[in-house]
């Protein structure tokens, strides 16, 4: 049986998840996430440091379910910052890092990694009622 993304990418495939790292590894660059930042959205050990770089030269990511359903809300996240800040980039890639008083005033970054995935559900949810009202 294949696992497939939201975008009937079949996630079960070496080539897609190279992709999907390389697509992660600059949507950290532009939210200017710190290693142990990266490393804690993508449930990783902060032993395994050396991941994140082998993401960016072409290393896959791991065809578990955990890592790519993390993968797939963090992607949804981003998806959701493009359309609630089309034209304004700058607030896009800083919102995850700014505290939040929907969050008690914690930074949507702080709540993902936290409360692992269901701070990103609870994140990427936000931002799906966020654009409900749009």
């Amino acid at each position: 049986m294949k696992a497939e993304g939201a975008m009937g990418i079949d996630l079960t495939d070496r080539e897609s998840r190279v992709r999907l790292a390389k697509l992660l590894t600059n949507l950290f660059d532009r939210w200017s996430l710190s290693t142990s930042e990266r490393l804690g959205l993508l449930g990783l050990r902060p032993s395994n440091r050396a991941l994140l770089s082998r993401y960016r030269n072409g290393t896959p990511l791991p065809n578990r379910r955990d890592v790519l359903e993390r993968a797939g809300w963090l992607l949804a996240i981003h998806k959701a910052l493009r359309l609630l800040f089309p034209r304004n980039p700058k607030l896009r890639y800083s919102w995850v890092g700014r505290p939040n008083k929907d969050f008690h005033n914690r930074s949507p970054l702080e709540v993902m990694i936290r409360d692992g995935m269901i701070g990103l559900f609870r994140v990427s949810r936000y931002l799906d009622l966020e654009l409900d009202q749009f």
